[in-house]
């Protein structure tokens, strides 16, 4: 383990820049396409919820499945992939976890009713699942752990694009082919990605296989499917009901935890040698730090920014591909200065770019505080392209930080840590922020329509709730949509401190270039 991670380099050791090896751009390509395929399934069905409760005469709480699945299937099968890649190979766990995610797409593409829609959504998840960490990790060993910077920096392009292509895609797809087309799209981007990773990746050299934590699976991989589940529904749970304290939040979150902290205890176990994720890796200072302000950066960036397709669609009326278009500046921004954070990463150490990223987020999110429901596009894109400039420099750099000083044998399980540290953290972002927004909308609004949106059932609900004639719905309308905007700029009051408050963890990130360390010191 480093004994100082912040002090300054010797002064004969001035930082450089190590060229990157033959052939690295090649394996990129392949990782960024698997990468392209996860993230952008998650939010492209998003587009696509209406017309499924159309299509399947399904309600809104029933067609959430196609969502719901997808991410716990996610959250079930990267606990494992760390140990299967280590079993199998990279590369051919590539190329399998393609293969899944391609036959799952189309797949769903065919469902004849809603319930094999959720079942082939949830063996898209257990492919896509597997896509990211195994990504890392393949660009890791590729690169060198003193390159890694360069190496987020190439696989945070499909992270950030993700988000901001899927609803535009979706939304196009869907007016003007039809809803079976976000899946079909996938089907030969996969076929391409098999065809390339089997060309380009390199052979697998796997050693003797060590032995599979069954019981840490039995305890971790429901245990996070559960907790998510239960997380998941907070919000939902607060806008039906009132009240997160319902059975469904109260059972799942309780039994998810309980199973991740029966977890804990085993994986440290000197009898267990090889625990699904190791525990053990919260040795190395610099990856304890890394994980500590990545979780609480993704609970607060992921958690505030995932509202903005809400508050353009419901309170400016936009709909989905506008949506999707305004958050373009965002992606632009974080594509200006996520090549240079990565090269500035491995050459003077991710510290002070973490920094400078966070203090251009901070800034980025303050434009939406009190930004109410009839804001200028210009402060709007303004807001959105500072955040991005600051997203470039802050995800990223925090997993190269965190995996730079891990020895080769221990990178697999690394980028699973991590994978499986943002997936919980953002989860728990997104119930954290929506409760914020239900709170403060019902807190200032004596109506309930504009949640209920176009539903007929649900507007007639509220009517009835709040006594309210049909003649009255304009004026009603009128005033809730005030309410809610209000309270979106509220939320963001939130979001701007959290995401400051991401600099005191960052303040202790390496501000030199980092040297991987022996890994037996840092195992023990």
């Amino acid at each position: 383990m480093t004994s100082d991670l912040t002090q300054d380099p010797p002064a004969a050791d001035k930082p450089t820049i190590e060229p990157l090896p033959p052939g690295t751009f090649l394996v990129a390509g392949v990782v960024v396409l698997g990468a392209i395929m996860s993230i952008l399934d998650v939010t492209v069905v998003s587009v696509a919820l209406r017309t499924f409760q159309e299509t399947f005469d399904a309600t809104s709480a029933q067609v959430a499945w196609t969502m719901t699945g997808y991410t716990l299937a996610l959250a079930a099968v990267i606990p494992l992939t760390g140990w299967a890649a280590d079993r199998f190979g990279t590369k051919r766990l590539f190329m399998l976890a393609v293969l899944l995610f391609t036959l799952g797409s189309a797949a769903c593409a065919s469902a004849q009713n809603l319930e094999m829609l959720v079942v082939f959504r949830v063996l898209q998840g257990l492919g896509g699942g597997m896509l990211m960490p195994l990504g890392m990790t393949i660009m890791t060993h590729k690169a060198g752990p003193q390159n890694v910077g360069r190496v987020m920096a190439i696989l945070g392009i499909p992270m950030m694009l993700g988000p901001i292509c899927g609803p535009i895609l979706g939304g196009w797809l869907v007016d003007a082919a039809s809803w079976h087309w976000i899946f079909l799209v996938n089907v030969p981007i996969g076929v391409l990605t098999l065809i390339y990773a089997f060309t380009v990746l390199p052979k697998d050299d796997v050693e003797p296989s060590e032995s599979f934590d069954f019981l840490g699976m039995l305890l971790l991989s429901p245990g996070l499917a559960s907790l998510l589940y239960g997380v998941s529904s907070i919000p939902g749970a607060k806008q039906d009901h009132g009240t997160i304290w319902t059975t469904q939040v109260i059972v799942f979150t309780v039994i998810g935890a309980l199973l991740v902290a029966a977890f804990i205890p085993w994986a440290l176990n000197r009898s267990n040698r090889h625990p699904l994720i190791d525990l053990r890796l919260f040795r190395d200072k610099q990856m304890t730090i890394a994980v500590i302000a990545m979780a609480l950066f993704a609970v607060a960036f992921f958690g505030a920014g995932l509202l903005f397709p809400l508050y353009f669609q419901q309170v400016l009326g936009k709909n989905a591909l506008h949506s999707g278009l305004l958050l373009i500046p965002q992606g632009l921004g974080a594509v200006l200065t996520m090549p240079v954070a990565g090269v500035l990463s491995d050459k003077i150490g991710p510290g002070k770019v973490v920094m400078t990223g966070i203090v251009l987020d901070t800034i980025g999110m303050a434009f939406f505080i009190n930004i109410g429901d009839d804001p200028s596009t210009l402060r709007i894109l303004a807001g959105l392209f500072v955040m991005g400039l600051g997203m470039g420099c802050t995800m990223m750099p925090m997993f190269s930080a965190a995996l730079a000083t891990l020895s080769h044998e221990h990178i697999a399980r690394g980028s699973t840590l991590l994978n499986v540290t943002q997936q919980v953290a953002a989860s728990i972002g997104t119930a954290i922020f929506s409760v914020i927004l239900t709170n403060g909308f019902m807190d200032r609004s004596g109506s309930a329509l504009a949640l209920a949106g176009s539903d007929e059932g649900k507007v007639a609900d509220a009517l009835a709730k709040f006594h309210l004639s049909a003649d009255q719905i304009p004026a009603a309308m009128q005033h809730a949509i005030a309410d809610f905007g209000e309270a979106f700029g509220s939320v963001y009051v939130v979001g701007t401190i959290l995401v400051g408050l991401c600099f005191i963890p960052a303040l202790f990130l390496p501000r030199h270039k980092v040297a991987p360390v022996d890994p037996a010191a840092m195992m023990h």
